[in-house]
């Protein structure tokens, strides 16, 4: 009996170690828990951080690289109405786009594509100057087209006219690269960024009541491509695409 009674007050002894081995397991398996939970929180916290820092520096590379391209834009374009501010040639500087364009009738006949006698005068009196602009030291590395544009009224139809600009914009090229024209400088440069496009009478010039000027819209344009103005459009795109 005495025996007996001395194991049955042994058990409640064991049964008190097992809970609290029980609760110690439990208190041990909840500390890792919380640890690893804390290291999860902490490897996101730092991803998002990461992943934050990473678009901003996207965001103000693109930024700078916008005000870039912009600041060479325009100081061309100040270039430009400086140069011309003061010159008889009929023709206008566009002081958004940098664009040069010369009226109807200076360089063709209407329904011709061989540039006049009066064509010719104006092109050895601007090409001198323009080219000495845009292929400068300063600006050479950032230009990577100078476009010659053919533009023609609505007189008859797309495509006779847009044959009639592309022959036009192609006449101007060929005329500035006759040996009879005046020798200036950059020319053998300017035979790598120089092109010729027609655009028939797709971008028409309108009169202040909303009609077409066709007097204007027979015209030539000079523009200039930097670039990285691809890649500026890459960028604006991306942008508007985020932005929905």
């Amino acid at each position: 009996m005495a025996k007996g009674a001395r194991n049955e007050r042994h058990m409640p002894r064991s049964h008190e170690a097992e809970k609290e081995s029980f609760w110690v397991s439990y208190t041990d398996l909840m500390s890792a828990l919380l640890v690893i939970f804390a290291l999860v929180l902490m490897i996101t916290i730092f991803n998002t951080q990461s992943a934050y820092e990473e678009k901003e520096a996207a965001i103000n590379e693109k930024n700078q690289m916008i005000e870039d391209v912009i600041g060479v834009k325009s100081e061309i374009i100040q270039e430009l109405i400086r140069a011309f501010e003061d010159s008889d040639l009929a023709m206008e500087v566009d002081p958004q786009t940098g664009a040069i364009r010369f009226s109807g009738g200076v360089f063709f006949d209407l329904n011709s594509s061989m540039v006049s006698v009066k064509g010719t005068d104006y092109l050895e009196k601007f090409i001198p100057q323009y080219i000495n602009i845009l292929l400068s030291d300063r600006f050479k590395d950032e230009v990577s087209q100078i476009i010659v544009e053919g533009h023609t009224d609505t007189t008859g139809g797309y495509l006779y006219n847009l044959q009639l600009s592309q022959d036009r914009a192609l006449s101007v090229v060929q005329q500035i690269f006759q040996p009879s024209f005046p020798e200036f400088k950059y020319r053998n440069q300017l035979k790598s960024v120089i092109t010729a496009n027609g655009r028939s009478f797709s971008i028409p010039i309108l009169k202040k009541d909303g009609t077409i000027d066709a007097d204007k819209s027979r015209r030539v344009e000079f523009k200039f491509r930097l670039r990285d103005d691809q890649l500026l459009d890459q960028l604006q795109k991306l942008g508007e695409r985020d932005g929905n």
